[in-house]
Parts: C-alpha cells; sequence; structure tokens
C-alpha cells in the first residue's frame, strides 16, 4: 500500500508541493501503521510494521526515515549531540533537518552544496567557509563518495572541527580496496562502475580509515547490530573521527 501510494503521488503531485504538506500527508497513514511491534526513534511514533522498500530497505510511514537515519539519530542523542554544541551536517535528511532545527539548545548548521536537500547554508566541502575550530560535531553521510578531492575534503572537516571535536562517517563500502577511476565521468559508466551515476569511487573501510588518519584524525570503527524493533540494520558501519 506504502509504495504504491508513494507511486501515484509522485506522479500526480509536484515535488515541492509533496515536500511541503509531506507531514500532514502522512498523518493519512497512521491509522494503516500505529502499532505495538516497532517504533520510529525520531517521529516516536508505535508501529506494526516498518515498511519494506524495493530496495530491501526498511523506512517508517510516518516520517520517511530510513535505518541508517534512525541509527545517527540514536548514536547522537545518546552520545554526541551535547547542549551547546556547534553541529555541522552535510545534506540532513528531511525529518532530522526538521527535529534538529527546532532545538533551541545546539548551534545547528544544515548545509547543502547543490540545493537538493534542506538546508540553511551552502559549503564546499572541499573550501569551507568557515573558520577554524568552529565545530563539535559533524556529521558526513553519504557525502565523500561523491567528491573527486576527497583527500581536500577531509583536510577541510579536520581543519574546522575544534579540538576534542568529532566527526561522523559514513559511506557505502566494499571489501578490498578503495576502487576509482578518474576516467571514469559520465553518468552511465559511473552507475555501472561505482553503483550510482553521481559517486566517483567505492571507499574500503580500511582504505577510507586511512586516508582520514592521514588528513589528522583518530579513528574509531564500529560496526553495529541488528534491531528489529527500531529498524536497524545488521552490521552498519560508522567511522567516529576525533580531532
Amino acid at each position: 500500500m506504502y509504495n504504491f501510494l508513494k507511486h501515484v503521488a509522485k506522479k500526480i503531485v509536484p515535488k515541492e508541493i509533496l515536500i511541503k504538506n509531506e507531514d500532514l500527508m502522512r498523518n493519512f497513514l497512521k491509522p494503516l501503521y500505529q502499532g505495538k511491534n516497532h517504533e520510529c526513534n525520531i517521529c516516536t511514533t508505535k508501529l506494526k510494521k516498518f515498511v519494506l522498500l524495493e530496495n530491501g530497505q526498511l523506512i517508517c510511514p510516518m516520517c520517511g526515515s530510513l535505518p541508517r537515519t534512525r541509527r545517527l539519530n540514536l548514536i547522537l542523542e545518546n552520545e554526541f549531540l551535547k547542549p551547546k554544541a556547534f553541529f555541522l551536517d552535510f545534506s540532513p535528511s528531511r525529518m532530522l533537518y526538521k527535529k534538529w532545527k527546532k532545538r533551541k539548545d545546539i548551534h545547528y548548521y544544515p548545509t547543502d552544496f547543490e540545493n537538493e536537500f534542506l538546508s540553511d547554508y551552502q559549503y564546499d566541502i572541499t573550501r569551507i567557509n568557515i573558520e577554524d575550530n568552529t565545530f563539535d560535531l559533524i556529521v558526513c553521510y553519504h557525502i565523500l563518495e561523491h567528491i573527486i578531492n576527497d583527500k581536500k575534503a577531509m583536510s577541510e572537516l579536520y581543519r574546522v572541527l575544534k579540538t576534542g571535536g568529532n566527526l561522523l562517517i559514513q559511506t557505502p563500502f566494499k571489501e578490498g580496496e578503495i576502487y576509482e577511476d578518474y576516467s571514469v565521468k559520465t553518468e552511465q559508466e559511473r552507475l555501472m562502475h561505482f553503483g550510482q551515476k553521481d559517486h566517483v569511487r567505492i571507499y574500503s573501510v580500511k582504505g577510507l580509515e586511512n586516508r582520514l588518519k592521514e588528513a589528522g584524525f583518530t579513528t574509531e570503527i564500529r560496526i553495529f547490530d541488528e534491531d528489529i524493533y527500531l529498524g536497524l540494520t545488521k552490521n552498519e558501519t560508522v567511522i567516529i573521527c576525533k580531532k
């Protein structure tokens, strides 16, 4: 039902209207999905079930959060997002943008360079227009695989992070070594080589960790367990970096 209604809505409703009225439209689904078997830790709705998407991910029908988004929310609220923190968030998900914008006890800097995501700033990650040692926390989720000069981006992330601050990194990962080929330039070629038309590489966990260490960070690789109640995926990997 969810996938069918989503498909119909995208066909007949302009994107900007969908985004503006997303919360209202999702409320119509509440009677179909409310229950006691699961809970979304972002919108706090108790659910009969999450919705299985065609790509195998479990989406919350009430707020649209994906497993990695709910995991990120859990990690930050349990450990990293402290009152008065200066928090830089690259290309935030809509539901987390809305949630963290409401918080008055943090200094939230949501940014998206190409205006594809809700944001208040437009920083180029390879040349961040911010003073050194500004942020206590940076989230850089599924960004670096889009950036050709990723080493410059890592250097900039290190520069604007405060000493003692934390950077959370996630990308798609593969086994073995990093795979990148800068002769691959067209969208069709990138889709074939890297799995998405706007990706420029596929990292391995160790390969990305090594580049982050070269930029000056100390790193910790965390691999998380499945959580059926919260709809969280098993073996999800996040690299925690500290300056």
